[in-house]
Formats: C-alpha cells, sequence, structure tokens
C-alpha cells in the first residue's frame, strides 16, 4: 500500500537527502539539488569540458549531494540540478518524457546539510534550487507536483529576484565565504547561467 509520505500521486516531488529519496515511491527521473556546491560544482565543470566521476573527489565537493547521488546511482536517470542550471534541467526531463512517449516521474531531491551531530538540516540554497528546477518543469507544462514541490516551486517564483542575497545571506553562504570561496556563491546564484545538464553513468557525470 502507498504510503501517504511517497508521493506516488504526483508526478514531480519533493524531499530531502537519502532518507527523503527513500521515503518517495521509485521515479523514472531523479535530479540531485545541492546548491553550495556540488552540483553548481559539476554544472561548472561540464561548461569547461570536463566530467566528474562520483568518488572521492565529489565527494570532497559536498558529501550531501554525493551521497544522495550515490542513493540512487540504480534509478533509471539521474541528473543535477542547481540554480544555474535548472531550465536546461527542465529542458532535459521534457525531453526524456517526449522520447519515452508517456508521463514521466520525477523525483526531485534537495542535499540539505549535515550539523556536527549528522542530523540533516534545511538549506536555504537547496530549496531554492529545487524550487528553481519544479518551477522550470512548470513552465513546460509538467505541472502536478506534490504540495512539496508545489511549495518550493512557488516559493522560488516569488523570491526568485533575491536570490543572489538569500545565497550570501544563508548559512552556508557565510561559511563559505568565511573560507575564501563567496566568489563560488556569488557563481551559484547565477540563474540559468548555463545549459549544461549532469547526467550520471557508469559511476560518471557527463553532459545530458
Amino acid at each position: 500500500m502507498p504510503s501517504p509520505f511517497d508521493q506516488s500521486a504526483y508526478q514531480v516531488r519533493l524531499d530531502w537527502g537519502v532518507d527523503g529519496l527513500v521515503r518517495l515511491a521509485p521515479a523514472d527521473i531523479v535530479v540531485v539539488v545541492d546548491v553550495l556546491r556540488f552540483s553548481s560544482t559539476v554544472t561548472a565543470a561540464l561548461d569547461r569540458g570536463q566530467t566528474t566521476a562520483l568518488d572521492a573527489a565529489a565527494h570532497a565537493v559536498s558529501i550531501n549531494g554525493a551521497a544522495v547521488a550515490e542513493a540512487a546511482a540504480e534509478s533509471p536517470l539521474v541528473l543535477l540540478g542547481c540554480l544555474r542550471n535548472a531550465s536546461a534541467v527542465a529542458a532535459a526531463v521534457l525531453a526524456v518524457q517526449q522520447q519515452r512517449g508517456t508521463r514521466t516521474s520525477v523525483s526531485v531531491i534537495a542535499g540539505g546539510e549535515r550539523d556536527a551531530a549528522g542530523a540533516l538540516r534545511f538549506a536555504v540554497e537547496d530549496h531554492l534550487g529545487a524550487g528553481a528546477v519544479i518551477a522550470a518543469l512548470g513552465d513546460l507544462g509538467i505541472d502536478h507536483g506534490s504540495p512539496d514541490a508545489a511549495v518550493a516551486g512557488e516559493g522560488f517564483r516569488a523570491l526568485r529576484g533575491a536570490v543572489k542575497h538569500l545565497l550570501s545571506a544563508s548559512g552556508s553562504g557565510r561559511e563559505l565565504a568565511e573560507r575564501g570561496l563567496a566568489a563560488d556563491v556569488a557563481a551559484a546564484a547565477a540563474l540559468d547561467a548555463s545549459t549544461a545538464v549532469p547526467v550520471l553513468r557508469d559511476g560518471v557525470f557527463v553532459a545530458f
């Protein structure tokens, strides 16, 4: 029997971290969103023509997004989404749906952050990034979203003009700035600056 929390009645779903991935019903496509910095860094690498292996090097950038991607590796298709490529990710999902000729389910998994005790912490940047992907899907007609997805998508629409400030003012953004990575935070806030869509194939993120 379906769980009240598996969002299986909806085409577009949203949850957090590895536990959230497990909680959701299996989907045709999993989009992993870790804005600071896994998804953004791998997307930027593709912009430079570089692929990224899902290994220790990936974990060095962000263990949260990498852990979700690893947990999702057996899914039919795993993409990385962020603010920089939200519209491109939505276009890729639409292309897959058109190729399949049937409604395609999408689980958007926000990476979140881990606190010192290992508990998952809500992350503003990942909520915005997930919302950006969900809003872009809606713009293409893929809009049968769960309440969780709808809140993120409409939240992004309402706040898109403040994304740069919200990222730099967030706990994650401030932490990275203290480490001398403020430029990375600013780059991650650039909406639709990239058309690259990382897809996981044989343990490596390559261009979709």
